[in-house]
């Protein structure tokens, strides 16, 4: 299976971030459903403080099927950031 990465970027409050998605980061054989991964990282200002993470940087491997449903990764981002605080 070959392994695509995309990467997109987005502004979120005067933040530019970036996104990193592996959709098919683990194969749908190992645990019955696609497995995807995620990371999102404050790029301007550097590793500036997400609501989502502790840090400036998130990771995190979950169904693609959840991303999907989302309308994308940025889309996923985006829900994610204003659920946590975000405006």
């Amino acid at each position: 299976m070959k392994r695509t990465t995309e990467t997109h970027r987005m502004d979120w409050n005067g933040m530019l971030l970036e996104i990193t998605y592996e959709p098919q980061w683990m194969p749908a054989r190992i645990v019955g459903e696609e497995i995807a991964h995620l990371q999102v990282r404050s790029i301007y200002p550097t590793d500036a403080p997400l609501p989502i993470a502790r840090q400036g940087y998130y990771s995190n491997a979950l169904p693609a099927s959840i991303i999907a449903a989302a309308g994308g990764p940025v889309a996923y981002v985006d829900v994610m950031l204003a659920a946590e605080g975000g405006p």
